[in-house]
């Protein structure tokens, strides 16, 4: 068992199981949040195997030999904690924050169902059905859905193209066996990230962590911790489409975009800078622009999505389908602006300012504090400590937003299109 000390009172113990545990301790909180964070997502499925990682979120609080379904949410509401999961393209996270006094429990009930869900077959076929609705609510939501239309369009059929939750084409035949195989398969002990934050003991945890996984199948023979996910080899984009859904909405929701950075690039920080100054608030050109002065849209912002190999940057508007192409016209209008032009000095340090005050104000609840340590972890190797971040934005200059916005800007390759509406593929034709 190795521990190390690391920026920020941050502190990392590695098991000989390769199963990691990170803390932060908070003194002056009296709460705590923890996170078993697993790094395998919906990229790593099969395609008869597509959302097979959502399905297994649902069914790891379904009941252990130890405890019933009611039991697991029980026990943490009892103490007036909460508990839940997400599912990402990349890794899945189970969570709970509690009272600091209950953290012992939160740690026994989230190993517990993690290390040692039973996947009864009764609430295999229960849970199909609620994963069923969910595709079918998210559906209805084309706020949301205009998105993965877009992600879609970007990777094709590459596994970061695909729905989180798989189809229903998928999700209706997938078994109970070939469920059980992806999580004993792919839930090992090098590939889990334990992370807390808030008022806690690290060798505490520690000690928690090991007595909570002793005998079960996370307690493995000696093996190092998973290496972060590869990515040397770029993800292949497909060529620019344009991509329409009819539906018979009040709203037009539309994306407008490209190709963007692994989260890797170096260039990640100056991205951030760019995408503040493009989109990320009222103060940015998009907001301004398309509905301060003209009113043409409710919600309008841009954003940037990365993985280990690839990226992708977008623009979202939601407006009147009577609106839509002038909306995009407009839209067109400031990607090409930002690519040709660049951004101002002025520009720069109100992007890097909105950059480094929504991270640090982020840090505010353990919560938040718990995700960092994981992600970090998980998905960089490292975690670099908050000073050094905001060095990082600090160093970014008007010449390296400028060139980041030429590439992923410019309208010279063409760009994807996205569109939810009442709208047929021929109203874009053009």
């Amino acid at each position: 068992m190795k521990s190390i000390s690391l920026p920020d009172g941050i502190q990392k113990t590695v098991l000989p199981s390769g199963l990691r545990i990170l803390t932060e301790s908070i003194p002056h909180t009296r709460s705590a949040a923890l996170g078993i964070w697993v790094g395998i997502g919906s990229r790593d499925e099969t395609p008869s195997l597509h959302g097979a990682s959502h399905f297994l979120e649902h069914l790891l609080f379904k009941g252990t030999h130890k405890r019933t379904a009611l039991d697991i949410s029980s026990e943490i509401e009892a103490v007036g904690g909460e508990t839940n999961a997400f599912t990402t393209k990349e890794y899945t996270c189970y969570y709970a924050r509690v009272l600091d006094a209950d953290l012992p429990l939160a740690v026994d009930v989230l190993c517990d169902a993690l290390a040692d869900s039973l996947l009864d077959p009764d609430d295999v076929e229960t849970e199909r059905g609620v994963i069923l609705e969910e595709i079918a609510m998210h559906e209805d939501e084309p706020g949301d859905e205009v998105h993965d239309i877009f992600s879609e369009a970007i990777f094709g059929n590459h596994p970061l193209g695909r729905l989180i939750s798989g189809t229903p084409e998928s999700i209706t035949p997938m078994t109970r066996d070939q469920i059980n195989r992806f999580y004993r398969k792919r839930y090992t002990a090098p590939e889990v990230v334990i992370a807390a934050a808030g008022n806690l003991d690290h060798a505490a945890v520690v000690k928690m962590v090991r007595k909570a996984f002793a005998g079960t199948p996370l307690d493995t023979e000696p093996a190092a911790p998973a290496p972060t996910r590869p990515w040397e080899k770029p993800v292949r984009l497909q060529k620019p489409s344009t991509v329409v859904v009819r539906r018979d909405t009040e709203q037009a929701h539309i994306v407008l975009g490209g190709g963007g950075l692994g989260r890797h690039d170096e260039r990640r920080f100056a991205l951030g800078v760019l995408n503040n100054v493009l989109g990320g608030g009222m103060s940015s050109r998009l907001f301004q622009e398309i509905r301060e002065r003209r009113g043409l849209a409710y919600s309008v912002y841009s954003y940037a999505s990365q993985h280990a190999d690839a990226g992708l940057v977008g623009v979202y508007a939601g407006c009147a389908p009577t609106r839509a192409q002038e909306v995009l016209d407009l839209i067109r209008v400031e990607l090409d602006r930002v690519a040709t032009d660049g951004i101002t000095a002025g520009e720069l340090l109100r992007g890097k300012g909105m950059v480094k005050g929504s991270y640090v104000l982020g840090l505010e609840d353990t919560g938040s504090r718990m995700s960092r340590l994981a992600k970090s972890e998980l998905l960089h190797g490292d975690i670099m400590g908050v000073d050094d971040l905001l060095a990082r934005v600090d160093a970014v200059t008007v010449d390296e937003v400028n060139a980041v916005a030429a590439e992923l800007f410019s309208g010279s390759g063409g760009r994807s299109l996205a569109v939810v509406g009442p709208f047929d593929e021929a109203d874009f034709s053009a």
